[in-house]
Order: structure tokens, then sequence, then C-alpha cells
């Protein structure tokens, strides 16, 4: 698979990543089982022979477990942490933790930010993340106090390079004003069905736009400072590749069904598809693919040998939001 050196970095990427937030399975505190532990194993060594090196977690995922699940393949792949990039993301807190009636909330405090690193170190058996996202923007971040954890986990050799995740620009210059470390990427959703990002660009000084948005300029925001672009939920959840939707949807039958007629003209999968018309956006945006299906992780690695034309492109964002282009 190709690579590339993620900007303001030493790390050769993978243009495509792996998100793990379902290695874990389930949401409780149930221990780890055999078989989702076989499992993970396998899921970790199908993208490792698609190519794949870039592996997304965040402390959350499955409340700890989808970390400590990945680590189990330090057994079966002895010096396989110095082949591949680890990025993990904090800022999340469940309800009722660590008091009953506490509320979900968002937590860039210093304390919660080493500890979250800490509790991911030790659940990943690794020495250190190669990237620290902040997971969702806390309205209540005191940015001095960012500043100090990451100069910590920096100074400690924790972490290596940081960024965000679901920033717009102006959050993320707030950030920058306090930091001392840059800000490499930030993670953000975008798939066909969800293209805001992009239709942000498009709809400046309309009177009537498709969707009311927020957050006008991040895509461009991003590019301009050398900040990497992820993309989650590149596949709409399976909407994109066939999942029935709950409901009749007529936009996402037809647009399934144009994503279906041109990997069928291209003989390759939907998901591959899918996933290349991210690729395709000049800001370089790197895909989190977040399947353990084995079969669905090979299809999605096909999107690294297809580009689509303009038109192409196009096309599949003209279905995705239901219109033609102002």
């Amino acid at each position: 698979m190709k690579k590339f050196k993620l900007p303001g970095t030493d790390l050769e990427a993978t243009r495509i990543a792996l998100g793990c937030m379902t290695m874990g399975r389930t949401w409780n505190n149930e221990p780890l089982d055999e078989d989702t532990k076989k499992s993970a194993v396998v899921t970790i060594r199908t993208a490792l022979e698609e190519g794949i090196n870039f592996f997304d977690h965040a402390d959350i995922y499955a409340r700890g477990k989808s970390e400590e699940v990945f680590s189990f393949i330090w057994q079966e792949e002895p010096g396989l942490r110095e082949k591949i990039i680890l990025q993990s993301k904090c800022g999340i807190r469940f309800m009722n933790e660590p008091r009953q009636g506490d509320p979900q909330r968002y937590d860039f405090s210093y304390d919660h930010i080493i500890s979250s690193v800490e509790g991911s170190l030790r659940r990943l058996k690794t020495d250190r993340l190669d990237l620290l996202l902040l997971h969702r923007p806390d309205p209540l971040v005191e940015p001095e106090e960012v500043a100090e954890a990451f100069d910590k986990l920096y100074q400690d050799g924790k972490v290596r390079y940081f960024g965000v995740s679901n920033h717009t620009g102006m959050q993320i210059d707030l950030l920058k004003k306090y930091l001392r470390q840059p800000l490499v990427v930030n993670q953000m959703e975008l798939n066909i069905l969800h293209p805001d990002l992009v239709e942000a660009g498009i709809t400046t000084n309309q009177r009537k736009p498709l969707h009311q948005l927020r957050g006008e300029g991040t895509m461009e925001y991003c590019r301009i400072h050398g900040i990497t672009m992820q993309a989650w939920s590149p596949m709409a959840k399976g909407l994109l590749t066939g999942k029935p939707a709950l409901e009749d949807n007529e936009l996402v039958e037809n647009t399934y069904r144009r994503i279906r007629e041109m990997a069928e003209e291209k003989n390759v999968s939907p998901e591959a598809i899918v996933i290349a018309w991210i690729l395709r956006h000049p800001a370089k945006i790197q895909p989190i693919v977040g399947s353990t299906n084995s079969a669905r992780i090979r299809a999605c690695a096909e999107a690294d040998q297809i580009e689509l034309s303009r038109e192409e492109w196009y096309t599949l964002f003209t279905a995705g939001r239901g219109a033609m282009v102002p």
C-alpha cells in the first residue's frame, strides 16, 4: 500500500488506517473472552497483509477493551511495534464515572489527559503512542492545562506527536496559541452521505443551502496549516456498501446504486469506490476503516489501486448530497 509522510512528523503512514473501535466488541466491564482475542489478532494480521501500518484507538473504545485486546498481537508478531503507527484519543468521559450521577462529558484537564494516556499505554502494552488526539472539543477547555499535559507526555517520551478530532479551525487556533507541540492531525466524520466538510466550501453565500453547517473553512484551514485530515466513518456505518437503512431512504438507495454501478465498471468492490472517493480529494485525507471483517478490510484496501476521475468524484458527491451542486 502507498504511504505518505505525515506532515510535521517523521512518520511514514499508509494512506488507509484501521480503526480499532469495535475490536473489543462489548461496551461493558466484562473481561475479554478467547474468541474476541483470536478475532482481534486475525483482524490485525489482515490489515498488515494488506500493507496497513496505521492503527487508530481511543481510550473509551469498548471501555478500554479494544486497546487491551490489540496488545495480544505482540505475542504473535515479535518486533511489530517498531513497524507500525499507534494513535489513540482521550477526552470523553462516561456517564456515572467515577461517581453515580456524573454526566457524560468531555475533559481536557491536565489530570485526565495524563491518566488517560497512562491507561492507554498500560492496555496497549507499549511505552509510547505515536499520536495522541483530543477526542471532541471540551467547552471548558483550559488551553494552558492541555499545554502542560502535552509537555509532560512529550518530555517523558510517552507521546511523540499530537492532534485533535472533531475540531474546527478556530478551536485548533485556540489550542495552538498555548501549545509548544504542533497539532498534526484532525480526525472528522466524512463520507459520501456526510460530505459536510466539502459542502461547507460550496454553499457559502447561498440563501437556501441544503444544510445549515458550522465550522466553515475547517478543511481549508487544515490544508493551509499542514494538518492531516482523517476521515472517521468513511463507509457511513455500512450504508454505503449495502447495509439496509433502518427505514426506507431514497437518498441512501440511490447513492448505493451509483456506487455499485461504478464498482462494477471498474471491477472492484463497492468499499473500494467509497474509500477512493475520500482518497481522491487533494487534501490527502486518510480514511479510518473501522471494520473487523477481513473481507471488508481487503475490499477497502483495493482503493489504493484506483483513482476516480473528477467526473466520477462529482457523480458520487452529487448522489450523496441529493442534488446538483449550486
